[in-house]
């Protein structure tokens, strides 16, 4: 007989440990939406199968640093997962100012838009990359610090080819541009088209490794397109990309 039992009936008891159990499995499911934090989960469950392998066999050394690890696992969590842990907590607080941000949201996302049509139409390149959920500050190398409020004019006049920050990224963190002049990692999987160029190849690096979405103007074609986790959709014109910016950048709604 346990405390609970004692003054709530069995059944009370059995809907509050199962109610317990789904919010702990919902939060841990918020912290694995990005890539990298889900290849970590399944290293972790590979490295879970491993010891027990070595349980069954006997390995002791096996055994030992397993069991090291495994007393400190919960501080390994949130050590790597504390911005992650941080933006979960406060979810329900962020939802429930979002329809406040809705116009804000609406104005950022068309003056991306607009800035994308505008060089696209000149055959210009350009990277525009929107933060989401999963910060990007340890995967942006260099850059320039702006700070700015997002608009399509900042934006155009940033990628013209006489700008002295016109090669790499920009980058729209907390509804302002924040930085521009960004390298980001290229993807190093073997599943990309060699015909990609190295603003898509980067796009798709960044989105292989966070939740962020990256608009890619290409120099070759004038097109333009949208990575998310990376995946590209390309070809948008201008009224579907305001359309899939505001989704991308209501980070309360699933993208």
């Amino acid at each position: 007989m346990t405390l609970l039992s004692t003054y709530i009936p069995g059944w009370l008891v059995n809907i509050i440990d199962i109610a317990v159990v789904s919010v702990i499995v919902y939060r841990l499911s918020l912290l694995a939406r990005g890539v990298l934090a889900t290849r970590l989960l399944l290293s972790i469950i590979g490295l879970l199968l491993i010891y027990f392998v070595g349980e069954i066999a006997g390995l002791t050394t096996l055994q030992w640093l397993f069991k090291s690890l495994l007393s400190s696992f919960l501080v390994i969590l949130i050590v790597i997962f504390h911005a992650d842990v941080r933006r979960a907590l406060f979810a329900p607080m962020r939802q429930s100012t979002a329809k406040g941000a809705r116009l804000d949201l609406e104005e950022i996302a068309a003056e991306i838009a607009t800035a994308s049509v505008s060089l696209a139409g000149r055959q210009i390149g350009a990277l525009v990359v929107l933060e989401r959920e999963m910060p990007l500050d340890s995967l942006i190398a260099v850059g320039t610090e702006i700070d700015a409020k997002v608009t399509s004019e900042l934006i155009s006049s940033i990628f013209l080819p006489y700008s002295p920050i016109h090669d790499g990224a920009v980058i729209v963190q907390r509804g302002k541009l924040t930085r521009a002049g960004c390298f980001l990692p290229l993807t190093q999987s073997h599943e990309v088209s060699k015909s990609l160029g190295s603003r898509h190849r980067a796009a798709i690096g960044l989105t292989e490794l966070v939740d962020a979405a990256v608009v890619v103007v290409s120099e070759e074609t004038g097109k333009i397109s949208v990575v998310v986790g990376g995946r590209i959709t390309r070809d948008l014109d201008l009224e579907t990309l305001k359309k899939v910016l505001v989704r991308l950048l209501d980070t309360g709604r699933t993208g």
